[in-house]
């Protein structure tokens, strides 16, 4: 039996509107430790990896691992009939057909529930862990999802070029062109608007804009993201969670016909 209460549903609603949008069908792999999920889009090029440790839940059990295959977009009418401070129970048995979603108003001692039929997923669970970086940025969420949305404007491509000193965001397009630098510092009132660069060797890579915009629809789950960037490996965004993460892996362009 699985049985997962948020104290608040908007947690959980939140971590499934970053990433509806890129994927829609998702194994959630459920089991003591909590409940993890990976997905690719569906032009391979962007993929998803969560884990909700047990900490993210007021409380949580699992007897047994139970895999839940939802459609997302399915899962996220549901989640929007509940209010973001009702507490969410998530109940499914050990060969659910079907998942349980309870909503709770403690307040108007009012209790909604809902059924989601569940899918048989084919797909698997991809080892990424271990992928080594040449650079690591450190800076808060609101301010690169700003970047992106901005340099979006001009073009469907933007470019990173990472050195010791600066993060350099570029676009070029038809109606011209745009950049930003930010520059390492650190705010000792405020640390989650720091900017933190680890540098291994300069990074100068391209992604294309339709997959960052996916992208930073996450940036209200952390007030910082973590970019790893690597000429070898896909690029890695991430989220963290008061237990567990939310992880985009995206490939680079390589060249204009990608």
């Amino acid at each position: 039996m699985l049985e997962g209460k948020f104290e608040e549903a908007s947690l959980f609603k939140k971590i499934i509107d970053s990433f509806k949008d890129c994927v829609q069908l998702v194994n959630f792999n459920c089991n003591e430790h909590g409940i993890a999920a990976q997905a690719v889009d569906d032009s391979r090029v962007l993929l998803v990896s969560l884990s909700i440790g047990t900490e993210s839940f007021q409380e949580f059990r699992c007897d047994r691992s139970v895999t839940l295959g939802v459609d997302l977009s399915s899962l996220a009418k549901i989640l929007r009939c509940g209010n973001n401070n009702d507490n969410l129970t998530l109940i499914a048995d050990d060969t659910p057909d079907s998942v349980l979603l309870l909503f709770e108003d403690t307040k108007k001692d009012r209790i909604s529930e809902y059924s989601l039929k569940l899918m048989d997923i084919d797909a698997d669970f991809l080892d990424i862990d271990g992928m080594e970086y040449d650079t690591t940025i450190t800076m808060p969420s609101a301010e690169f999802a700003k970047v992106v949305r901005d340099l979006n404007q001009l073009s469907d491509s933007l470019n990173i070029l990472v050195t010791k000193d600066t993060v350099k965001f570029v676009a070029e397009g038809d109606i011209g062109s745009g950049s930003v630098i930010v520059k390492p510092h650190t705010d000792m009132d405020k640390p989650q608007e720091s900017v933190k660069v680890e540098l291994e060797k300069p990074v100068d890579l391209t992604f294309g804009s339709k997959y960052l915009l996916d992208i930073i629809k996450g940036a209200g789950l952390a007030e910082q993201i973590t970019i790893k960037l690597s000429s070898e490996t896909p690029a890695l965004f991430e989220f963290s969670l008061q237990s567990g993460y939310l992880q985009f892996f995206l490939a680079p362009k390589f060249n204009e016909e990608e």
